[in-house]
């Protein structure tokens, strides 16, 4: 089956669908998800968006908070473009409909918005609703995209590859551009074609290549492995965040506790009550994050402990219980009552700082091709991702993303024919075993080797691993139909070889590549870029 529009989005999370509804004005518009609408990262952020929304900060401020946190590795240009952008973006969402957090009076600018802070943040900064306020960002962009009836949405429909020259009845008839994408009907068990004349990956990030993750299932990197077999360069993506503070609870899978918490006042602690974080940086619980989940791993390891633990009860328990009214439900369900009792919390894989390169119009090496969110690299986190900085990148950039491709709408050229999807040389599987297998062995390795602390011996031994499991897997892939697990365990490999060749790239500690073999800063440090089929590519992209 073939479906024609003039935009194909992949990824339903806050940069798809303000992509989308920017977009739709003008544009017909598919968007892809692979689960159902929400299924992506974005209603899980808790702690809030970054903006300068009061008189007593600034976007100078803001700037220099973002630059030190990404360790002199974040595009200057990016941050200050994103910044700029923030206040905006907000009064969009609120123009919406996202109910953010009152506070008890205004600020001088007639704002009366509840702002708190969090680590790496100068001042008070992040707009919020309660301590769910991806869940509220997300919950009206899923009503505002269903109200267009030029943006049709295709739930449960995973995404198999960009759709280039080489796929078209008439490859000759076009040059380096992008033309929709092939995707799998979950339901319906059938790849579709998604014609298009610009496309957009919004996909997220590729955390569930850990063991441990605070993402979805759905986070295992589609679009940058997508964008990379389509010939797109591919930037720093040994910067791995791990988010210092999930619930540790075998009932609990990946609960993130927000970083709100610890700007409120919570501390960190071992089980008799001792804090830690002020042996380890000045700025203690406040510190970024790479520095608070390095510092828990190495007490964990130092003493042999499963979980560290997170403390507020030291505030008073109706300011805890309003603050974050989803966490103490959620803890109180598995028995701790947040109140009273300190949190049990441990380290876990929480966003991909690297990504697809693009520029600040959100455009990638081939034409007709834009990524945004998590999936993209803009420059804007260098080596280390300050807090609640992300959902401000996807508002940002899903806007620019919309406003370059309707600057340049009557220039592209017409959606053009792929060639349909062949199956006639595969045949069903009665080996899926091979595919589950190899996702729990590439992700216990990938948490082993390449995770908070590397070294180049760990590195090694996972790229061996790596170039192994992608040998069966591509035998795999090229004799069976395609199913969502192998779809996603094909996607896993590719961007786990790109963490691995790019942290074996940098002989440094910088952010969040922690490598004990390097553990000084280079005098002159740049990003690693790795370049698909080991040519050149345009310099569409600076």
């Amino acid at each position: 089956m073939r479906r024609t529009y003039d935009i194909v989005i992949v990824g339903s999370g806050a940069a798809g669908l303000t992509a989308a509804l920017k977009l739709s004005q003008y544009a017909r518009v598919a968007v892809l998800s692979k689960g159902s609408m929400d299924g992506g990262s974005t209603k899980w952020a808790q702690g809030g968006i970054a903006a300068v929304l009061e008189a007593t900060d600034s976007l100078t401020s803001h700037i220099e908070d973002t630059l030190i946190a990404g360790a002199d590795m974040c595009d200057k240009d990016a941050v200050q473009f994103v910044v700029e952008r923030g206040r905006n973006a907000i009064e969009d969402l609120i123009n919406l409909g996202v109910a953010f957090d009152k506070a008890s009076h205004q600020n001088e600018d007639g704002y009366d918005y509840h702002l708190t802070r969090e680590g790496g943040h100068s001042h008070r900064r992040i707009i919020h609703a309660a301590d769910a306020t991806g869940m509220a960002v997300q919950k009206t962009l899923n009503e505002r995209v269903k109200e267009e009836h030029n943006i049709d949405v295709f739930e449960h429909h995973a995404a198999i590859d960009v759709i280039t020259n080489k796929h078209l009845t008439k490859p000759g008839s076009y040059n380096d551009h992008a033309h929709g994408v092939y995707a799998l009907n979950i339901k319906k068990n059938r790849v579709e074609t998604f014609s298009a004349r610009a496309t957009i990956i919004a996909t997220g990030g590729s955390s569930r290549v850990y063991l441990y993750s605070s993402n979805p299932d759905a986070s295992t990197g589609d679009g940058i492995a997508m964008a990379w077999r389509a010939g797109c360069r591919v930037t720093n993506m040994e910067f791995n965040q791990f988010h210092p503070t999930c619930l540790y609870h075998p009932d609990a899978k990946t609960f993130l506790i927000t970083e709100a918490m610890r700007g409120e006042g919570a501390y960190l602690t071992h089980k008799d009550g001792t804090r830690f974080m002020p042996a380890y940086d000045e700025r203690a619980e406040l510190a970024p994050r790479d520095i608070v989940a390095r510092a828990i791993d190495n007490e964990m390891k130092r003493l042999g402990v499963e979980c560290v633990w997170l403390d507020i009860t030291h505030k008073d328990a109706d300011f805890i219980v309003s603050h974050f009214p989803n966490i103490y439900r959620h803890c109180l369900k598995l028995g701790i009552d947040i109140t009273t009792n300190p949190i049990p919390v441990v380290p876990a894989a929480h966003y991909t700082c690297g990504g697809i390169q693009v520029d600040l119009k959100a455009r990638t090496d081939l034409n007709g091709l834009y990524a945004i969110g998590e999936c993209a690299h803009t420059g804007l986190h260098g080596a280390n991702r300050m807090a609640s900085n992300s959902l401000l990148e996807c508002l940002v950039f899903g806007r620019a993303a919309a406003e370059d491709i309707l600057e340049t709408i009557e220039d592209l050229p017409p959606a053009a024919i792929a060639r349909n999807w062949d199956e006639s040389q595969v045949t069903d599987s009665d080996e899926e075993i091979v595919v589950s297998h190899n996702w729990k062995e590439l992700r216990q390795f990938m948490w082993d080797y390449v995770g908070i602390v590397r070294t180049d011996k760990r590195l090694e031994r996972a790229k061996r691993r790596v170039d192994l499991l992608n040998i069966e897997i591509q035998e795999y892939y090229g004799n069976f139909r395609v199913t969502p697990n192998l779809l996603e365990m094909r996607n896993l490999l590719t961007v786990a070889d790109l963490i691995v060749r790019s942290a074996l790239l940098r002989k440094e500690s910088r952010g969040l590549h922690y490598t004990a073999d390097y553990t000084d800063l280079l005098e002159k440090t740049s990003d690693t870029v790795l370049i698909p089929f080991g040519r050149a590519v345009s310099d569409r992209v600076a």
